[in-house]
């Protein structure tokens, strides 16, 4: 149905910034939502940034000010800018797209790209 597949991860000093991008394929009607979740090891999967279809946008308190998420409709893409990156931004990012196609609406996920932030 929907493939999701993502680019942009590897390892950064503290300090330094990282850009991730996500593309979405397969056969569907329109993207709603699309954005990034992380997960920590031992931790939760977490909301980082999410953007609506007009452009809408949702941090988590701990990227506001860093992380800079954008869409671009006509390519179903979504990019995610990390600047002044924390050793607390280590984790594994996946991207996320709320996806209305033939007989379905639902989340599609992507196979998570590390993100390693040294300090």
């Amino acid at each position: 149905q929907v493939q999701l597949v993502e680019s942009g991860g590897g390892l950064v000093q503290a300090g330094g910034s990282l850009r991730l991008s996500c593309a979405a394929s397969g056969s569907f009607f329109s993207i709603n939502v699309m954005g990034w979740y992380r997960q920590a090891s031992g931790k939760q999967r977490e909301l980082v940034a999410l953007v609506s279809r007009g452009g809408d946008t949702n941090y988590a308190d701990s990227v506001k000010g860093r992380f800079t998420v954008s869409r671009d409709n006509a390519k179903n893409t979504v990019s995610l800018q990390m600047n002044s990156l924390k050793a607390e931004d280590t984790a594994v990012y996946y991207c996320n797209a709320l996806v209305t196609g033939v007989g379905f609406r639902r989340d599609f996920w992507g196979q998570g790209t590390q993100v390693t932030v040294s300090s």
